[in-house]
């Protein structure tokens, strides 16, 4: 089955373990909108937390390698909370997931999930994080 999420003001940490559920059960998950995706807490720690992360890079063989596109950071965030993503249902369960930076034209006419959260005070979005790293 497949479902296509819409992340637009969906906070990162629900959508990814709503995706990563579903796909571990053998659904097929699209997300469109990734870059307008809501990570929560104060924007000076995050964008300094990620900055980190990326300038850390260890050597040229070895990771942690996050990339600053926002469709790739949050399928990042989605492998984080599937069990193994390099063997067994892990693995399956990632090449199930696909995200996109807006909409595309296969999926603009079809419905999509819209997870509900509450609106937080402070907030930052993938698109705004991406451009500042």
């Amino acid at each position: 089955m497949r479902k296509i999420i819409d992340a637009e003001g969906a906070v990162i940490g629900r959508l990814s373990s709503y995706a990563a559920k579903n796909a571990l059960r053998g659904n097929e998950i699209i997300i469109v909108n990734s870059e307008k995706a809501v990570i929560t807490g104060n924007k000076k720690n995050i964008i300094e937390r990620y900055k980190n992360l990326i300038k850390k890079g260890g050597h040229s063989l070895k990771g942690p390698k996050i990339s600053k596109i926002p469709f790739k950071l949050l399928k990042r965030i989605i492998r984080g909370m599937l069990p193994d993503f390099r063997k067994g249902i892990g693995k399956e369960a990632f090449k199930k997931i696909r995200c996109y930076n807006g909409v595309p034209k296969e999926f603009e006419n079809t419905e999509k999930i819209k997870i509900e959260s509450r609106n937080p005070v402070k907030f930052i979005t993938l698109g705004e994080l991406s451009e500042r790293l």
